[in-house]
């Protein structure tokens, strides 16, 4: 069905009203979708109506959505029946706990409950869908979709296949996480924990590391992140801040820093150098997007939208953050 604009709307179902729950129900609802939202918990249930009413009552306060809230919320229905729920949506997302026996149970339901073609997602944070899906009928329509959190904010999430799903499911998939507003990354292979949890895990191995070894305390090191590492990389990812922190790009940073780095993981017991056939394959693809003969041009951009998220900090600190202003000249 679509509206006056041609935009398609999809109907969704999503189990399981924690966390992520609810902010799939903003991210899809704020997006013009029709949601119903189901737990086997009628307490979660209400919980979760009220902590939607809020959510939307603050992006609408903070110029985030347009629309009243009341609006959006009307397009979410809480249902005390998984069937309810997912008997007639396009699109289910799973985010039921992190426990495959459990995962197992609910998507073998949700394949009983749904017709052929609709498309099974599962929030997962680590558990692959080979692991939960694998002995189902439908598992062709399986995948995992993990968002970071919350979605409705931070609209960006992994999609992972299982080896057996279709890839026009995967391609289907995308295009409705698109039409809400999300960025879909594809992970090209089953992966324990699959990119993000990956990267967020390798950094707090070394923080708390860091912090078990004497060498900084934990507050110390939260600012760090949040006032050097976390403000570049809401600008740029790690391959792109590295490329523009030297000129001469990706190569160069890594002829700088390569060696150094090599020696910090060999004392956490990882030996993985960073080979020079590895650095080309990642420097020439970051360079089709900040192309080596632009590197002045695109340096003057980073900082200007450091700039403007400094400002934004400096407006509004309500962690009590902000003052001092990000070091760009940093190599590393």
């Amino acid at each position: 069905m679509q509206n006056s604009n041609e935009k398609e709307i999809f109907k969704v179902g999503l189990v399981g009203s924690g966390s992520i729950g609810v902010s799939w129900a903003i991210a899809f609802a704020t997006s013009g979708h029709d949601v119903n939202l189901f737990d086997s918990d009628p307490q979660r249930l209400s919980e979760a109506s009220n902590d939607i009413s809020t959510r939307l009552s603050i992006l609408a306060t903070e110029g985030l959505i347009s629309e009243d809230p009341k609006r959006v919320f009307k397009r979410i229905k809480f249902c005390d029946e998984m069937s309810k729920a997912v008997s007639d949506s396009d699109y289910v997302q799973e985010s039921v706990s992190e426990d495959l026996a459990l995962k197992q149970e609910v998507f073998a339901q949700l394949d009983l409950l749904t017709a052929p073609n609709t498309i099974l997602a599962s929030s997962s944070s680590a558990i692959v869908c080979s692991l939960f899906a694998k002995d189902l009928p439908g598992r062709r329509r399986c995948l995992v979709v993990h968002p970071a959190n919350p979605p409705y904010l931070l609209r960006v999430a992994e999609l992972v296949p299982a080896p057996f799903t279709d890839a026009a499911i995967v391609k289907r998939a995308s295009n409705i996480l698109e039409s809400a507003g999300m960025t879909p990354v594809l992970v090209k292979r089953e992966i324990e924990g699959f990119v993000f949890n990956r990267l967020q895990g390798a950094m707090l191995r070394e923080a708390y590391c860091l912090v078990r070894d004497g060498v900084v305390s934990a507050n110390d090191l939260d600012r760090l992140v949040r006032e050097g590492l976390g403000r570049r990389w809401a600008v740029l990812g790690p391959f792109a801040t590295s490329d523009l922190n030297v000129r001469g790009g990706l190569k160069q940073h890594a002829a700088r820093m390569g060696e150094s780095y090599a020696r910090m993981g060999a004392e956490r017991g990882q030996h993985d150098p960073w080979t020079p056939d590895l650095v080309k394959l990642v420097a020439d693809e970051i360079q089709t997007e900040l192309p080596a003969d632009e590197w002045e041009e695109n340096v003057v951009r980073r900082d200007l939208s450091l700039m403007i998220l400094q400002r934004a900090i400096r407006s509004d600190s309500r962690f009590g953050v902000g003052g001092s202003q990000p070091d760009m000249e940093a190599d590393t």
